[in-house]
């Protein structure tokens, strides 16, 4: 199965302004494509994060945001941190076209105005995304069911296609953050514990090691 493209940062720049200019609902797409590339988040925790996830009563964006087992691939609940300030921008953005368009609304006061409740992403008509169950076989040769959402990470290549990134999907921004971490001198197991894998041979289908790397690692060899 081919990998995702990981995303050089003009090519992540070229991709959100396609998406503003061209999608129906950019505030919402912007906010997930960060979701995915500031947070390390699978499309089908995107569709499942909820407003109270993200947000404290008063209304304060949580600087660090709980993925819960029931919502995560393996059921391993992790920590996500809203921190970077494009991300913050875009959360921003989108909930304020959700108190616009009145989209799962809530008390006044509270969460913004939103319901807690309510999927943090919507669809256009202002409902939670579908969610399919799928099986796999994992490394012990067992059976194990898990939940994709084929209609959001569907979306989500469109978005790559419409900006001509070539290979572009909702994996590309575990991928491109993943990487991007390790080429800034992070400790393999810190990129492992932040994308949520129980096996360090686990993330090596979301890294990319440049040219330019492999060289200067092979001039310093001796």
């Amino acid at each position: 199965m081919p990998q995702a493209a990981t995303l050089k940062p003009g090519q992540f720049r070229h991709l959100l302004r396609v998406t503003e200019s061209t999608s129906r609902q950019p505030e919402r797409d912007k906010t997930i494509l960060m979701l995915g590339i500031a947070c390390g988040m699978r499309i089908s925790e995107i569709a499942q994060i909820e407003v109270s996830d993200i947000l404290h009563p008063s209304g304060a964006l949580k600087d660090e945001a709980s993925l819960r087992a029931a919502i995560t691939k393996g059921c391993r609940q992790r920590c996500v941190y809203l921190t970077q300030r494009h991300l913050v921008d875009a959360i921003d953005s989108y909930l304020l076209h959700r108190l616009a368009h009145r989209l799962r609304l809530g008390v006044p006061g509270r969460y913004r105005g939103l319901d807690p409740g309510s999927k943090l992403i919507l669809t256009l008509k202002g409902q939670k995304f579908y969610l399919n169950t799928k099986r796999r076989i994992n490394q012990a040769g067992e059976q194990v069911d898990y939940k994709a959402c084929d209609s959001l990470q569907a979306h989500v290549t469109k978005l790559y296609r419409d900006a001509g990134i070539k290979g572009g999907s909702s994996h590309s921004g575990r991928r491109t953050m993943a990487s991007r971490l390790l080429a800034q001198g992070v400790e393999l197991e810190t990129v492992q514990q932040l994308l949520g894998h129980s096996e360090l041979d686990h993330i090596k289908p979301y890294l990319e090691v440049s040219q330019k790397k492999l060289c200067e690692a092979f001039a310093c060899v001796i």
